[in-house]
């Protein structure tokens, strides 16, 4: 009686990490067997043998199942890294700029205030120019974490570049927006354990009230130029922008 095929293994074919097709092994046996010299002969020979051909099917879904999980995490973890500050792990300036239209758009449809902080570090350079290039990154690892550590989850902490940072905080301004900066300056000042402070701007917009609308270039000329004059009364202070229009020139 003539036994039935048995295949050992099967496996992906891969090019440049993507799954081209699946690779079958046959156990060798003594007795001749006839050459297979198409497709068709494999499948022909897999539905004579109902477990090989069952075997072959699983393999196939698993194979592709699971290069395509691979995938997509790639995908998603290159997505992430193209967003993100490599050295402190903040977004960067890409998804900032981004995430801000985002947030102009969603607080003007839900009427909600919209605060961005503009800081920018005083003493950084004396820490580079002292102590090296090495010293001055994890001084801006450090402060990123004191930064992190007082924002909310619905804050966007951003790295601008450079000493620079940035925070989106949707749903506050005012007064709620002034004492966020106040705790992160503190944080910086405080939780890094260097001799480092910051000067940062706060520029808000209420969409309740003022209506007249606003774009993100407006918000952030806003916020960076009340982070200078934060520097020009001495540093390591906060400054609250005019009003937004009237910072970025607008009527």
């Amino acid at each position: 009686m003539q036994r039935s095929t048995r295949y050992s293994w099967a496996g992906g074919l891969l090019s440049a990490g993507a799954p081209l097709g699946l690779l079958l092994l046959r156990l060798a046996r003594r007795r001749p067997r006839p050459a297979i010299h198409a497709i068709r002969d494999v499948v022909g020979e897999l539905k004579r043998d109902r477990l090989g051909y069952l075997y072959v099917g699983a393999s196939t879904a698993v194979v592709f199942s699971l290069f395509g999980f691979i995938l997509g995490r790639q995908a998603d973890q290159l997505l992430r890294l193209s967003r993100t500050d490599p050295l402190t792990g903040l977004s960067n300036a890409r998804e900032l700029f981004e995430r801000l239209d985002v947030e102009l758009i969603r607080c003007r449809r839900r009427a909600e205030p919209l605060t961005m902080l503009v800081i920018d570090l005083d003493g950084l350079k004396r820490i580079n120019d002292e102590h090296g290039h090495r010293a001055g990154d994890q001084a801006l690892r450090r402060v990123a974490d004191a930064i992190r550590s007082v924002l909310r989850r619905t804050d966007c902490g951003a790295r601008w570049g450079g000493d620079e940072f940035a925070v989106l905080a949707p749903g506050i301004s005012g007064a709620a927006g002034v004492a966020l900066a106040e705790r992160i300056r503190a944080s910086i000042q405080q939780g890094t354990g260097l001799p480092l402070s910051a000067s940062i701007g706060v520029a808000s917009f209420d969409p309740g009230g003022d209506p007249r609308p606003i774009d993100a270039d407006a918000l952030m000329h806003a916020a960076d130029a009340a982070m200078y004059e934060a520097k020009r009364r001495g540093r390591n202070t906060v400054v609250v922008a005019a009003r937004v229009h009237e910072a970025a020139g607008h009527t």
